[in-house]
Formats: structure tokens, C-alpha cells, sequence
């Protein structure tokens, strides 16, 4: 793992640099990127349109068909970073587009052979039905699970990162640390099952956190137009999940406000 003497890393591309180059779909750089913002976004949508009222099936249509608009119109090669946050500028493209749709009041599904990569429709309605039934509105829900999407590649990004350098058991018996909760493993006993010394243990859980909230930051500047918005889009993110979790929730870990 990278010590606290390593140099910092760069804040990685923001999103509205994905979109940007999502702009270009016939190139690699272009396909990337747009597989990228799909993971990020793919299930928030659905999880919007489901709880604005739509059945599972078409909940599952309307949201293959808004990115398969996307890619046949190239609409993100119009997107105005001007406008705010990139997400904020994708919901309510998906309110127009659902209004539309619901308008035009299709028979035939839209998708086709452009059907969203690595849209599991099967597992965004478990992943649906696991959330709180009467709690959170759609805007709410789709906030709350962007911000859980991006704690989950925080911590698969830093689970990736010890496996690589061999410390992947380390990981596993410190990870539960994240969330800032009380442990229910003290640290001599991890220590012993680590043949750690308890005090290597504490040096080791403070560096996992901070490497996580490292990461974390990096993950956000990805979503916002400057890095100087990182620090209020953590709070925002904060909000979002400050509500009451869902069944099945597991945050990883810390937001903490101004990171």
C-alpha cells in the first residue's frame, strides 16, 4: 500500500470530462467513457421510474430506452457543463423523456439491439424491492442510490488496490472499521489473527481510512464540474443518505462533511 509519504494523485477526469468524450461514441475513449456513466447511472434511473409509478416491465423499458436515446441522438455531445451538476442535468432529461414516452403511449418496446451494457433488469427490481416502500421520494431515491454507487466503487477500487499489493486478508479483517461504527472484533483480536501488534492494527485501520476517504474524493471530483465543489457535493451527498437506510443498504463507510 502507498505510504503518507507517496506523492498525491491527480483528481481523476471529472464527469463532465466523461461526458465529454461520451460525446464521441465511435471512439475507445468515447465507448469507455460512456460505459462508465452508464455504471454510474443506469440503476438511479431505474430506481426513479420505479418509484414514479412505473410497473417492473415498463420501469425496464423507459430505462433502456432514455440511454439508448442517448447514444442514437448524442445527446451528451449537448450537455452544458454550465448548467450544474451532471446528474442534476440527467434527471431531468429522464423526466422529459419518461413525459414523452408516456405521451406518445408506446406499444413497442424501445431498446432494441442499443440495449443498455450491463443493464441487469432482473437485479435492479431485487435491488428495488429491498428499497424503503413509502420513505424516500423518486428524486430522493435517485440521489440516495447515486451516492451509495459511489461508495461502492470507493470501496472496490480500495479493495482492488490491497489485493494488489498482497494485503488482501489485511483488507478483509479491517474493512468493517469504515463505517465508524463500534467493532465487534477488538483490535487484539484481530491483531492475533493478523500476528499483528495491536498498535500495528490501529496504524493500519487509520491508514485504510484514509485511504478510503482519498479515494472517495476522488471518485466525487469525477462528478462535479470543478474540484473546488468536491467539499459541498460530499455534504450533498451526506444529505442524501442521511434518511433512514433500506434493507440491505451497506454504505461501506464514511462520508464525513468537508471530506
Amino acid at each position: 500500500m502507498p505510504s503518507s509519504s507517496d506523492p498525491p494523485h491527480r483528481f481523476p477526469e471529472t464527469s463532465w470530462g466523461l461526458v465529454g468524450r461520451a460525446g464521441q461514441p465511435l471512439t475507445p475513449e468515447g465507448r469507455k467513457a460512456l460505459a462508465t456513466l452508464c455504471e454510474l447511472y443506469w440503476y438511479p434511473v431505474y430506481a426513479f421510474v420505479r418509484r414514479r409509478g412505473a410497473p417492473v416491465e415498463e420501469a425496464r423499458d423507459l430505462t433502456q430506452g432514455f440511454f439508448a436515446r442517448l447514444l442514437e441522438k448524442n445527446d451528451l455531445a449537448m450537455a452544458d457543463q454550465e448548467r450544474g451538476r451532471f446528474r442534476s442535468w440527467l434527471i431531468a432529461c429522464v423526466k422529459h423523456y419518461v413525459a414523452n414516452e408516456r405521451e406518445r403511449a408506446r406499444a413497442q418496446k424501445r431498446g432494441g439491439d442499443a440495449a443498455l451494457r450491463g443493464f441487469d433488469a432482473d437485479g435492479a427490481e431485487r435491488r428495488y424491492q429491498a428499497e424503503p416502500a413509502h420513505v424516500l421520494t423518486p428524486e430522493a431515491l435517485y440521489e440516495r442510490r447515486f451516492a451509495l454507487t459511489l461508495l461502492e466503487r470507493t470501496l472496490a477500487e480500495l479493495q482492488d488496490q490491497y489485493a494488489q499489493a498482497g494485503q488482501e486478508r489485511l483488507f478483509d479483517a479491517l474493512k468493517g472499521r469504515l463505517s465508524g461504527a463500534v467493532d465487534e472484533r477488538p483490535h487484539k483480536e484481530v491483531a492475533a489473527s493478523l500476528g499483528m501488534s495491536v498498535e500495528a492494527v490501529k496504524t493500519a485501520t487509520s491508514r485504510l481510512r484514509d485511504r478510503y476517504e482519498r479515494l472517495l474524493r476522488e471518485e466525487v471530483a469525477r462528478t462535479v464540474g470543478r474540484v473546488e465543489d468536491v467539499d459541498e457535493e460530499l455534504r450533498s451527498l451526506l444529505l442524501s443518505l442521511s434518511g433512514e437506510p433500506g434493507a440491505g443498504d451497506d454504505p461501506h463507510g464514511p462520508i464525513r462533511k468537508g471530506g
